[in-house]
């Protein structure tokens, strides 16, 4: 099987994380999607994180209605911080009968040569890249990479925390199962 690996702190799943998921379904030959939770970013504050298992279960009840898409806690086996490289030498060899791709977003691509093993990366995987605002794709990388122009919104985890802790509604930035387990919870005040 065809999946890609969409990676990422997911703190917390908005809708365009949702959004991009399914055109990039739609547009490529991937036949899933798998929401690869990070549990530390090495590029970002572990103490700006919503606890690692409440930010999967967010996930999952994002794509529990949609058999193309999956959550995925396979990070949380391997050392932290969590590098792509790692995760996908693991994958390789837990199941070898699926090819993996990598999704990502313009600005994160232009950073790959920073990544641990990027040459690694770049000549054993591929890439699909959509576009960010302000974030061109160039393929200085000589990656094999396939650009999409996504559907964007400026949504972002961040703006979906600010709204909380503002005491704004989250309605429409996230799946309702989300936003209502979110307020039930308490999450990010």
């Amino acid at each position: 099987m065809k999946i890609g690996l969409y990676f990422g702190s997911f703190n917390p799943i908005h809708t365009g994380h949702l959004i991009i998921a399914s055109h990039v379904l739609n547009e490529t030959n991937l036949q899933q999607v798998w929401f690869v939770v990070s549990p530390q970013n090495p590029f970002k504050q572990e103490h700006s994180l919503l606890n690692e298992y409440h930010r999967l279960h967010l996930v999952q009840l994002a794509v529990e209605d949609d058999t193309r898409l999956r959550a995925s806690d396979m990070e949380f086996k391997l050392p932290k911080p969590s590098y792509t490289i790692d995760t996908l030498v693991y994958l390789k060899e837990k199941y070898p009968q699926h090819q993996f791709t990598i999704i990502m977003g313009s600005d994160s691509f232009q950073n790959l040569p920073k990544w641990k093993n990027a040459s690694l990366l770049i000549s054993d995987y591929e890439f699909i890249v959509y576009n960010r605002p302000e974030f061109l794709v160039t393929n200085k990388h000589d990656a094999r990479v396939t650009i999409l122009d996504a559907p964007l919104l400026t949504i972002s985890a961040t703006h979906v925390r600010d709204n909380i802790k503002a005491g704004k509604s989250i309605r429409y930035l996230v799946p309702d199962k989300v936003r209502e387990y979110i307020e039930a919870n308490k999450y990010f005040k």
